[in-house]
């Protein structure tokens, strides 16, 4: 399993440098949002990424939810907050965000926080 996660945000990171050779001001323009984005301010770094990681999970977007998942545990989320938030995006994204909570989101979380 370490060898999927590892070489799922090695493949998002080396398109994100395709992309930035093509387009370097606007890949340089979203980064630097998204890091605004998710620094402490009135929502803490650990609750910002546990709210990504559910709209990934509702959006099943795979990328997402294993970047998140690793976001929110290096930022001290316990299997019970990660547990609830799946149920969150579950309660909004039906079968399919559950399936997707489920599966990746906790074979995720178990590969991260085993780290």
């Amino acid at each position: 399993m370490e060898a999927f996660f590892h070489d799922a945000l090695l493949h998002y990171k080396e398109g994100t440098n395709a992309f930035k050779d093509k387009l370097p001001n606007l890949t340089q323009s979203f980064f630097d949002f998204t890091e605004a984005c998710f620094a402490d301010g009135a929502i803490d770094k650990k609750h910002k990424q546990l709210m990504a990681l559910s709209v990934s999970i509702y959006s099943q977007d795979e990328y997402c939810i294993i970047y998140h998942m690793k976001g929110a545990v290096e930022n001290g989320a316990s299997e019970e907050e990660v547990t609830e938030a799946i149920g969150v995006s579950a309660a909004l994204g039906g079968g399919a965000a559950f399936a997707q909570g489920v599966t990746l989101a906790k074979d995720a979380f178990e590969y991260y926080s085993s780290k």
